[in-house]
């Protein structure tokens, strides 16, 4: 290559270069833009009528919530649980309020069990077109005070059975390029709370579970995956019965959610295709202006308002 084959080389590498940051720019700021506007002027509501709905842990709490408000917007509700009593009343109230709902026991953490219950439900209902990972534990004590069997379960149920059923339910939602995932992570999968450590553990890794499935389908070249959507919920402390000693300092700040009003948000969250919801919601924005401060400020913040989980007595 000559000289002046060189210099045209580095020019024109330049150029290309500035060109893409400038490309870069303009997508940058019409997006934040458009965010802005969807902040003031949100999205309409999706409808879930005839969807395929399925929710683990729907035999109590924000589970058994989500299920009736999903059956009363017309979705065909799959109520996945391990204990038959709680599941069963799901279902009779998802019927009570002239709803479809079907019922199925099954331990999340057993792969092959969730095979069975996949051809099961293919079957008996049809393919499931959105996935609601609800089912979760939380132990609450101190890391050192935690069990191997304890700590264990925690994986099993919060983000490894995560893993089982995307395998068995997602290549259908890819083949038809429609669906929805639904994971239930937790504001201790934003910040590191006392008490928690496994449970955090689990629940960030929920989020990134999340993240990287996206990009991974995303990314796909080979077929276009934009009609599944991705949602992940974070909630604080909503009265489920697994939060046995909640310490709230400022009650009016960081008000204990019913599993109603919890599910009333994961519900919408979802009918708009968020991305990522906090519950409540003005803890996603505390969190991300949080993250552009020296870590020290974030720690004065969580030392302020004082509220997590005691340990279990």
């Amino acid at each position: 290559m000559t000289d002046e084959q060189g210099i045209a080389m580095k020019v024109y590498n330049g150029i290309s270069l500035a060109l893409e940051i400038l490309v870069l720019y303009v997508k940058m700021t019409l997006t934040w833009f458009h965010c802005l506007y969807q902040f003031f002027v949100p999205p309409e509501p999706k409808s879930v009528k005839g969807e395929i709905i399925l929710i683990t842990g729907a035999g109590h709490g924000m589970g058994r919530e989500t299920a009736l408000r999903f059956g009363k917007l017309g979705g065909i509700i799959v109520c996945v649980d391990i204990n038959p009593t709680g599941n069963q009343e799901t279902v009779d109230m998802i019927k009570e309020q002239k709803g479809k709902a079907y019922r199925y026991e099954c331990d999340v953490t057993d792969r092959e069990a969730i095979a069975v219950l996949a051809e099961k439900i293919r079957r008996e209902v049809g393919e499931v077109t959105m996935l609601v990972n609800n089912a979760g534990i939380m132990p609450c004590k101190p890391l050192l005070q935690t069990s191997e069997k304890e700590i264990r379960t925690s994986f099993e149920v919060n983000i490894i059975a995560h893993l089982w059923l995307l395998q068995t339910f997602l290549p259908s939602m890819m083949e038809r390029n429609h669906g929805h995932i639904v994971a239930m992570s937790s504001m201790a999968g934003v910040v590191g709370l006392r008490n928690l450590v496994p449970y955090c553990a689990t629940k960030f890794a929920v989020r990134g579970l999340m993240e990287a499935l996206h990009e991974e389908l995303r990314e796909d070249k080979t077929k276009d995956y934009s009609g599944i959507k991705f949602t992940v919920i974070c909630p604080y402390i909503v009265d489920t019965g697994l939060c046995k000693n909640p310490k709230v300092k400022f009650p009016t700040l960081m008000k204990i959610l019913t599993p109603q009003e919890a599910s009333d948000q994961i519900v919408d969250a979802v009918r708009r295709n968020y991305n990522e919801i906090t519950i409540p919601s003005s803890l996603y924005y505390i969190n991300m202006i949080c993250r552009v401060f020296p870590k020290q400020v974030p720690l004065y913040l969580k030392d302020f308002l004082d509220s997590g989980l005691e340990a279990d007595p």
